[in-house]
């Protein structure tokens, strides 16, 4: 099932978000400081303003619409892109 939710605001925190499908999920200034996405799918997702500090992003697909905070390097964090 796709996640097509706003939760723009939420704070996600050591959740285990592991292999969900967040693709175009508003995550806009989401608290994922300590969260698991291993291998969650953030195609088209906005983390533009999320705090992604701990996150587990190990082998997360992301794609060129997937839009990151200011010097985030999604590669360097283990981000697959297609």
């Amino acid at each position: 099932a796709v996640v097509r939710a706003d939760v723009e605001r939420a704070v996600v925190g050591g959740a285990d978000v592991g292999w969900a499908d967040l693709r175009r999920a508003d995550l806009g200034r989401a608290d994922l400081g300590r969260a698991n996405l291993l291998r969650a799918n953030l195609e088209r997702a906005n983390l533009e303003r999320a705090n992604l500090g701990r996150a587990n992003l190990e082998r997360a697909k992301a794609d060129e619409d997937t839009l990151w905070p200011e010097g985030f390097d999604p590669v360097a964090a283990g981000v697959i892109f297609d």
